[in-house]
């Protein structure tokens, strides 16, 4: 009787170091590809965040995608309170996000536009006179804008034009969100240590 235990003993002993040396099997490719990739984790704030997304309507099937990318971006990096207003023009936008910055109701403000037409010297000047006036915007009420108000250089009425501007406003709403998180963690970090008399 204690022969066949130690014997089974012995068995199970081998079972087991025999087991240990046996590798699982590879998993496939195609099952790895077809898994989503991982949620990226990005640090959250001490306070909620709430931005104004200030979208100009001329060519709104192209910067919506930018609106788009954006609040999918943002909610990833924890800003989930975004207010949209749209606006006819990019002209328009520096004086709503004068008005909006001045509520203290929005930590950041986001600018996105599309200029086009009208000679080269006219959308230069469109633009540039809306990049400055946001930058003045800014530095007059400590709220930080952003912008995604894009000039191209050639822009033609065509579907290929409109599907790379399509695109590529996707690609800025995002860098835009990834600046707008950046920037208000560091603002923050900044404003808590000046609090604090660090600074």
């Amino acid at each position: 009787m204690n022969q066949m235990l130690q014997d089974a003993e012995i068995q199970t002993s081998q079972t087991a170091s025999q087991d240990a040396h046996v590798q699982p099997p590879p998993v496939p490719q195609d099952i790895l590809q077809d898994r989503p990739p991982p949620v990226p984790q990005y640090p959250r704030f001490a306070k909620p965040q709430r931005v104004a997304f200030v979208e100009a309507c001329w060519h709104h099937d192209v910067v919506r995608e930018a609106r788009i990318a954006f609040l999918r971006e943002a909610g990833l990096r924890h800003i989930t309170n975004v207010d949209v207003f749209e606006v006819p023009g990019s002209f328009e936008i520096p004086l709503h996000a004068q008005i909006l910055a001045k509520t203290r109701r929005y930590t950041a403000i986001v600018a996105a536009g599309l200029v086009v037409d009208g000679g080269i010297y006219r959308h230069e000047f469109v633009s540039d006179t809306v990049i400055k006036a946001l930058m003045d915007v800014q530095l007059r009420t400590e709220v930080p804008v952003f912008s995604a108000v894009l000039t191209p250089q050639q822009f033609h009425e065509t579907e290929v034009h409109y599907d790379f501007f399509r695109k590529h406003f996707a690609t800025k709403g995002v860098e835009v969100a990834e600046a707008c998180a950046s920037t208000l963690l560091s603002l923050e970090r900044l404003r808590g240590q000046v609090a604090a008399g660090i600074v």
